[in-house]
């Protein structure tokens, strides 16, 4: 049995097939020449290995209905169960996302490659597939011109993002090669990198907000969550989460792609309107953008003041009507000159792949290859920030291993 890629899903599906077969022999190639290196700086270096709360909503790509029969398969909470079995024990953070204790990713890394070793499968480091071709068996020719052949192939290479890692997109080119089609690949989960010069002002500041993607008229999708400026654009959270969408927006539409940004999330006009108000009336003296950085960073209430063309050392009291519907416009709807994201060397993870369709959800094996398996990031599953990515990597393996422990046992005995 041979596996392609060693990272996360390939791992963990190459574990989850040795540990229901024994007497499976598996070797994991993979092209990087060292094993994990996305788990190691995925989090922040600390690995936000899963969510306390997983879904098929927290995912974009293929089929829900797909994605939701894979992650009931194995849930969230027996993927916590299986890292406490490793010696790895997690804790809660914000949002629900379950980390390490240790907060060190290579905790999560060692105990992966830790149960391989125990399992004998053979981890191959630098042993990149170049070509895949199936006959009666596999063949797998990797870079250096060796031949590996096998039974059955799991195809786990990861995607385009992070390619410093090793993920070089080639799994892609594999799938391809044996009757698969490729959804047009983005880069996902990506700084977004913006036209302008107020971000430069503002890099540091992090707040809660709200962006709204549109197409002409049409509201595509609003998210909400944390917002990081920075010298280049908007990262944080909601700024990642939106990345997916702004990027294939764009493929699909080229022009009328707008993003908006509201630095009030949940407000509205009237809201607003009564929020200042009230202020005017409680701190009369006070300046306007002294009365936003009650709940806002002082930088950013500053910059808004004065996009609404409102003088800095204009209180409270003396805000015009005109002004105060030019100041609340701004805070609610503020357009971004949304250029690029960073592409896929900054990209967390990738969307687009190999369509959810032509695999069997009930074993990860190919509709189109006998003997073929996919598991993560190659198929078009992308999922938002906090986890999720991971989770799908472990149940997408979790179903994948017990499909090929089933179909190496010999009939009658039990699985």
């Amino acid at each position: 049995m041979a596996f392609v890629g060693g990272g996360a899903a390939g791992l963990a599906t190459a574990i989850f097939a040795a540990r229901a077969a024994p007497r499976l022999r598996i070797v994991c190639l993979d092209g990087a020449t060292h094993i994990g290196a996305k788990i190691l700086v995925s989090g922040g270096s600390r690995c936000n290995v899963t969510n306390a709360t997983v879904s098929e909503h927290d995912f974009w790509g293929g089929s829900p209905r797909i994605v939701r029969h894979v992650l009931r398969a194995f849930p969230a909470s027996r993927a916590a169960a299986f890292f406490e079995e490793l010696g790895v024990a997690l804790h809660e953070e914000e949002d629900g996302k379950l980390f390490p204790d240790t907060n060190r990713a290579r905790t999560v890394l060692d105990a992966l490659l830790g149960e391989a070793r125990r399992l004998g499968i053979a981890v191959q480091p630098g042993a990149r597939v170049a070509s895949l071709r199936r006959q009666e068996s596999f063949a797998a020719e990797l870079a250096d011109g060796r031949v590996v052949g096998a039974a059955a192939v799991v195809l786990a290479t990861g995607g385009r993002s992070l390619p410093k890692t090793g993920s070089d997109g080639v799994g892609y080119g594999l799938a391809q090669s044996l009757g698969h089609a490729i959804v047009p690949t983005t880069p996902a989960l990506a700084p977004l990198l913006l036209d302008g010069d107020r971000h430069a002002s503002l890099a540091g500041r992090s707040h809660p907000a709200t962006l709204t993607l549109r197409e002409g008229t049409r509201s595509l999708i609003v998210l909400t969550g944390s917002l990081l400026w920075t010298h280049f654009g908007i990262s944080g959270p909601v700024a990642l989460d939106l990345s997916r969408h702004w990027h294939r927006a764009t493929a699909a539409a080229g022009t009328g792609v707008a993003v908006s940004l509201s630095v009030c999330p949940g407000e509205t006009q009237r809201s607003l309107e009564a929020w200042l108000q009230s202020l005017a009336r409680d701190r009369p003296r006070a300046q306007v953008a002294t009365g936003l950085a009650s709940r806002l960073p002082a930088a950013v209430a500053d910059a808004w003041t004065a996009a609404a063309g409102i003088a800095s050392e204009a209180t409270l009291a003396h805000l015009t009507r005109v002004e105060r519907r030019a100041l609340i416009d701004g805070l609610l709807s503020t357009p971004l000159q949304v250029r690029d994201s960073r592409g896929y060397s900054h990209a967390e993870v990738t969307a687009g792949g190999v369509p959810l369709e032509e695999i069997d959800h009930r074993t990860m094996a190919s509709r189109t290859c006998d003997g073929l398996y996919l598991v993560g990031e190659i198929l078009d599953v992308d999922g938002r920030l906090g986890g999720f990515n991971f989770q799908w990597a472990w149940s997408s393996g979790w179903v994948a291993g017990h499909a090929i422990a089933s179909r190496q046992k010999p009939a009658g005995e039990p699985s």
